[in-house]
């Protein structure tokens, strides 16, 4: 049926009139009778309502204190003071990097930041057949067979120094039977006897010699070379700084590494003493080449190090090992350019050291070694433990990954700062140095344990108590791999045991369970003995000395 164009038209003005009818009716309920308005809504007339007012914001803090004067000495008066307007509501310090920059480049390059200590095993398969097996062992039997054709072949050979290396047996012999630590001294007091006799002409020259020709030169010198220091594995480096120790005058310390930012490798901390040239006293290979170094005055085993990488780190030469004491981090705000100088200052007011760097990104640095005093262990339901400090409290100083589940109790040991203990609802007791990332001891009790104590008379004794209602006692001076004393304080299905206290005075502890009650419990004799303090026996210098002059 065709549609004519009248047809149309009326449709569409009859779709426009409902439209307009329909707002209407939408306009009287919402502007008419049909709004709904609070109780107690302010009423104002249509002058009121189109008042202007005008709002100003100022910069002034209405928290800030208000009539603070100070006495001014110069003119014998009060006076008002500035006080500071300015609100910080929310500050965050980030770490992120340009990728372009020069650290961005660094960090790539060593492959990003340090991971943690996880580890990941691959998934593995493979085939055992008899043949395989055969194969292997036959393997395995003719790598035996060459060996010993090799050992049977190496006598023959003619061996100039032959005569020399027969007392080596005796040697290490003796070496092994002893701590290599004892040994260290006399051998450097006969290294440095040698090296004095060998250079006796230039030591005479260092402590008596003048140039008896100044007399005639009123306005020129001279300058006499005496010992020349050199070391195998500072080839490739350059000398980039020098300090001296102003405790011990013979000894000065060396820095190594490069200028160039294309050569940039490894560096090298060397110490030096004039008593003993031919070899360095301490030697400390670095990752990135070191810039700037400083000897701190009254710890004179204290010595700071700037590195070309932003980081600055204390090396103690008194502490065993290779690593640095401290080192910063580009998590604990490293420098992001090279430091150029490190600088000690004066302890801080409770008696903390602390240093100054600086860097070519614009930046002069204070850093405070904090004291153990100022640690404290956090115990989180993840299972890890956070050595955090009183002085920083934006982040953690380490993390032990110590148990699977969460952490129950941390304490410290009463007379070992360095120790603590740690239990989890995994079922173990793990025993902790501070400076290391991994458990001393480690006790599986086949039950959660709630909660464990230290003894105040020793420290090898603590308790612990499990939800099975059983108490633990150990001591690691007696036994290291199991309790000495389990008892059954309550039956396993009436309850659980909570806390565990030692009294401070009293051989007695304290047991707490999950239904509100105490009970008390007094040691034997054989729970509460003291360790015996041993002598230890100092190794002969006849043997040592003996043992060196065999070879």
């Amino acid at each position: 049926m065709p549609v004519t164009d009248k047809s149309v038209a009326a449709s569409v003005r009859k779709d426009d009139e409902e439209r307009v009818d329909t707002v209407d009716r939408w306009d009287e309920s919402h502007h008419g009778k049909g709004l709904i308005k609070p109780p107690d809504q302010l009423e104002l007339t249509e002058a009121e309502l189109k008042e202007e007012f005008t709002r100003i914001l100022t910069a002034n803090n209405p928290h800030a204190p208000a009539n603070i004067v100070l006495y001014n000495s110069k003119e014998c008066c009060y006076k008002p003071t500035v006080v500071e307007q300015m609100i910080v509501h929310f500050v965050v310090e980030g770490s992120l990097l340009h990728q372009d920059s020069d650290e961005a480049r660094r960090q790539k390059a060593k492959g990003g930041l340090p991971e943690g200590n996880i580890s990941v095993f691959p998934n593995f398969s493979s085939l055992a057949n008899q043949w395989v097996i055969y194969d292997a062992y036959m393997e395995e039997l003719q790598k035996q067979e060459r060996n010993k054709e090799k050992q049977k072949a190496a006598p023959s050979k003619k061996d100039p120094d032959n005569t020399k290396r027969k007392y080596m047996p005796f040697v290490m012999f003796l070496l092994q039977g002893h701590d290599i630590s004892k040994v260290r001294k006399a051998v450097k007091i006969i290294e440095r006897m040698v090296n004095q006799n060998t250079f006796d002409e230039i030591a005479q020259d260092f402590k008596y010699y003048e140039d008896d020709s100044d007399e005639f030169r009123a306005q020129e010198g001279t300058l006499l070379p005496l010992w020349k220091f050199q070391y195998d594995q500072a080839k490739g480096l350059s000398v980039t700084a020098l300090c001296w120790n102003k405790k011990y005058q013979d000894l000065f310390a060396v820095g190594m590494g490069s200028y160039d930012f294309n050569k940039q490798e490894h560096g090298l901390l060397v110490f030096y003493s004039l008593k003993n040239t031919a070899f360095p006293e301490y030697s400390y290979p670095t990752k990135s080449g070191i810039l700037c170094i400083d000897i701190h005055e009254q710890h004179s085993y204290l010595v700071a190090v700037g590195f070309y990488d932003g980081c600055v780190a204390v090396y103690n030469l008194n502490k065993e090992g290779m690593d640095a004491v401290h080192k910063s981090t580009a998590k604990t705000g490293k420098h992001t350019d090279p430091v150029w100088q490190v600088r000690w200052q004066k302890d801080d007011l409770d008696n903390n050291h602390n240093f100054y760097s600086v860097s070519s990104d614009g930046r002069v640095a204070s850093w405070t070694l904090v004291k153990i005093d100022y640690l404290f262990l956090v115990g989180t339901g993840e299972g890890k433990i956070h050595k955090c400090s009183k002085t920083y409290s934006s982040h953690f100083l380490e993390t032990y990954v110590a148990h699977s589940m969460a952490v129950d109790a941390v304490k410290w040991n009463h007379f070992h700062p360095k120790v603590f203990i740690s239990c989890s609802s995994d079922w173990t007791i793990k025993i902790w140095d501070h400076t290391i990332n991994t458990p001393i001891f480690t006790f599986d009790l086949n039950a959660a344990v709630g909660d464990v104590s230290w003894s105040p008379y020793s420290s090898t004794v603590f308790s612990a108590v499990t939800i099975d209602g059983t108490v633990h006692v150990f001591d690691l001076n007696i036994n290291k791999y199991e309790a000495i004393c389990q008892p059954a304080v309550m039956a396993k299905k009436k309850g659980k045991l909570t806390r565990v206290e030692f009294n401070p005075i009293h051989p007695i502890i304290i047991v707490g369970d999950d239904r509100g009650y105490v009970t008390s419990l007094k040691l034997s004799p054989n729970l509460r003995k003291k360790p015996k303090v041993r002598i230890l026996q100092s190794f002969p210098e006849i043997i040592i000395l003996q043992s060196f002059t065999l070879i």
